[in-house]
């Protein structure tokens, strides 16, 4: 677990919640996916040009953080206090606090991506090495 990151250890330690009031988006993406997108965008030559590689269906924090939560068997009730990850990150705090509302519409309509996880508990589950939902 030395290489994890401190929000996921907390998570584990039961400590886990969502970050600032919950309500921001949060645009997510199963490493599967991530992968199967560049490696489509290298061996499918209509790709070209930015692309959204995130899952079809975002999320609010607070929806993550109850996901997490689930797939780790853990609560999901403490959250993170925006100006605690403002004293933490400083100006890198904005990373977590705003909100992202973004869809991988080329991906989707332009080039008939399929998802494997387009669902973030099956994701969570996956990684975790849980049975899916």
């Amino acid at each position: 677990m030395a290489n994890y990151p401190i929000y996921f250890k907390l998570w584990v330690l039961g400590l886990g919640g969502p970050v600032g009031d919950g309500r921001q988006w949060l645009p997510w993406i199963h490493i599967d996916d991530l992968v199967g997108v560049f490696l489509a965008a290298v061996l499918d030559s209509r790709y070209h040009g930015p692309i959204n590689a995130v899952a079809p269906n975002p999320v609010r924090y607070h929806a993550f953080a109850a996901a997490l939560g689930q797939a780790l068997h853990r609560p999901a009730f403490l959250p993170v206090p925006a100006w605690v990850l403002k004293l933490v990150l400083g100006e890198a705090a904005a990373l977590a606090l705003n909100s992202y509302h973004v869809v991988p519409a080329r991906l989707l309509q332009e080039y008939d991506f399929k998802f494997q996880y387009a669902d973030l508990p099956a994701a969570l589950a996956d990684l975790v090495g849980q049975d899916k939902p």
